[in-house]
């Protein structure tokens, strides 16, 4: 009796230890899943973003209200929720560029912030309430050279109001041996030929002869010898 007890002792622990096993793995995998579905559930989880959104305004560079836009230079101009008008485009020669719907535009001349409003009145016959936003790609236009005994040679963008003076410091000021008397501006005048313009430093910024820190025009060039 002893003995036949000890076996079904040892069958019943056999049977119990082959069910452990199977019975450990079935609970593990219902841990598994909870995860899931908890995320599935749970209110604050991330949902996909829908595409077509308006992009806020701090997606992208600004435009500079200050710049000129002028032949060569690159527009790219996009036209909220229409990607059939929205583009890149050159200035032509003549400060023209083309656009569907809003055919020839003067874009020479003007800001980027004008253009956006001329670009918006003529879409506003065709496009309810037109989102408009100008910027400049590729300045190639208005630009100026600073060369000579400067700290920063170089050429360097053209803003509305920029003077002699503000393109020197615009290039880091003189060296220790620039002539500083001895400063003129290159500039080429509509039917080809060139002029030289003269600028003391010296006497500018004392009051004297200050119509010579001149208003600065696209590919004007300032020599410091």
């Amino acid at each position: 009796m002893r003995a036949n007890y000890k076996m079904r002792t040892n069958d019943t622990t056999m049977n119990v230890s082959h069910r452990s096993p199977g019975r450990w793995l079935a609970i593990a995998a219902v841990f598994a899943l909870l995860p899931g579905c908890l995320d599935a559930q749970a209110p604050g989880a991330s949902k996909p973003v829908a595409t077509g959104d308006k992009p806020s305004a701090t997606e992208g560079v600004a435009h500079d209200d200050a710049y000129i836009i002028g032949p060569s230079d690159v527009l790219a101009i996009n036209v909220w929720k229409e990607p059939d008008i929205s583009r890149s485009v050159p200035v032509r020669s003549d400060g023209k560029i083309s656009l569907p719907l809003a055919g020839e535009l003067q874009a020479g001349g003007q800001t980027p912030k004008q253009l956006e409003q001329e670009i918006t009145k003529k879409l506003a016959s065709f496009i309810a309430e037109p989102e408009v936003t100008v910027m400049v790609s590729e300045s190639k236009s208005q630009r100026i050279n600073i060369l000579g005994q400067v700290g920063r040679p170089g050429a360097y963008p053209l803003t509305s109001s920029m003077t002699v003076l503000d393109a020197i410091a615009t290039a880091g000021g003189f060296k220790d041996f620039a002539k500083q008397k001895s400063i003129y501006i290159l500039r080429q005048k509509p039917d080809g030929t060139q002029v030289r313009l003269p600028f003391n430093y010296k006497d500018v910024i004392k009051g004297k002869n200050t119509e010579q820190n001149i208003k600065l025009e696209a590919r004007d060039t300032v020599v410091v010898p």
